[in-house]
């Protein structure tokens, strides 16, 4: 035998003995990081699919409770909404609470639709935004079925510059200070409107004819 063949022979003796002993003390390690990974691929893919039934049942839950509301239906869908906020999955527990209270407002209950929209706002878990949406709903309920004060207490935080809120916030506001007599507060807050550029076109509109409407109406007494 040459001296290459038997090195490389010796070599190979080495590697295989050197593999042998990092099996020994790794093999079982190895085994169970590859019997977790195994594991956990089926973890996620079975709670993915789980998440997207529950999705699923509780949009189809959610479309069947609009379809009630829409057909004037309104015991059945508030039933239907009061079940899924209970028993939703994700954001349709909430999307249901914040529907009942519509289907409230527009079956005459005022008073009902401001209760489930302030009991919305004051919700801590929800997000500011919602909160803040929920209030301006009620505001504008409030518009025709409230005083200016009833208004300005949801309303009022939402007509700071820069609010994404702000220009249907003054509209109610406004409009609940020129169904009052507060000519002059009612006169400013429309001109923010009409004043503003990143006010939407129909907002601003709107706006403008109250700000004639308001000047039209001759000083205030």
């Amino acid at each position: 035998m040459s001296d290459d063949s038997f090195i490389r022979e010796v070599n190979e003796e080495l590697r295989q003995d050197q593999f042998k002993s990092l099996w020994r003390r790794f093999g079982p390690v190895a085994i169970g990081a590859a019997v977790l990974l195994v594991v956990a691929t089926a973890g996620y893919v079975g709670y993915e699919r789980w998440t997207s039934s529950q999705a699923n049942a509780s949009g189809d839950a959610f479309s069947q409770a609009l379809d009630l509301a829409r057909q004037g239906e309104t015991a059945e869908a508030l039933a239907a909404f009061e079940e899924l906020e209970g028993s939703g999955y994700g954001s349709y527990p909430l999307l249901a609470r914040m529907r009942a209270a519509t289907v409230l407002s527009a079956d005459g209950d005022a008073d009902g639709a401001v209760a489930a929209f302030d009991e919305i706002a004051a919700d801590k878990s929800v997000t500011d935004v919602i909160a803040d949406t929920a209030r301006l709903r009620a505001g504008l309920i409030l518009v025709d079925h409230g005083s200016y004060a009833d208004v300005a207490a949801r309303v009022e935080t939402l007509t700071a510059d820069g609010n994404a809120l702000r220009h249907t916030a003054r509209e109610a506001l406004g409009l609940a200070a020129w169904k009052e007599g507060k000519r002059d507060d009612a006169l400013t807050l429309f001109q923010q409107i009409s004043g503003d550029a990143a006010a939407p076109r129909n907002t601003r509109q709107r706006a403008e004819m109250m700000v004639e409407l308001i000047l039209g109406s001759g000083p205030a007494e």
